[in-house]
């Protein structure tokens, strides 16, 4: 699971809100809120954010391992 939680961070620290994002930067409001609840955002958003920021994506993501249950198939299910 991608979580947004070091940008934040990094905005706090650069003094940047999310009001700057949207109304100095342009941001969408529905990037905002994609990123705020930890939803998909794409490459250009994330280069945008680094541009904007003067940061790299690791102050922007983090990637939080998600327990699943779920296990690869066998190579003997795959058939031939």
């Amino acid at each position: 699971m991608v979580s947004y939680e070091p940008l934040w961070l990094t905005m706090e620290k650069k003094g940047i809100t999310t009001y700057a994002l949207i109304e100095k930067y342009k941001v969408q409001s529905k990037t905002v809120y994609n990123l705020k609840h930890n939803k998909n955002i794409s490459t250009a958003t994330l280069e945008m954010l680094c541009d904007i920021l003067d940061c790299t994506p690791n102050e922007i993501l983090a990637f939080k391992k998600v327990s699943s249950t779920l296990q690869p198939p066998s190579p003997h299910s795959w058939g031939n």
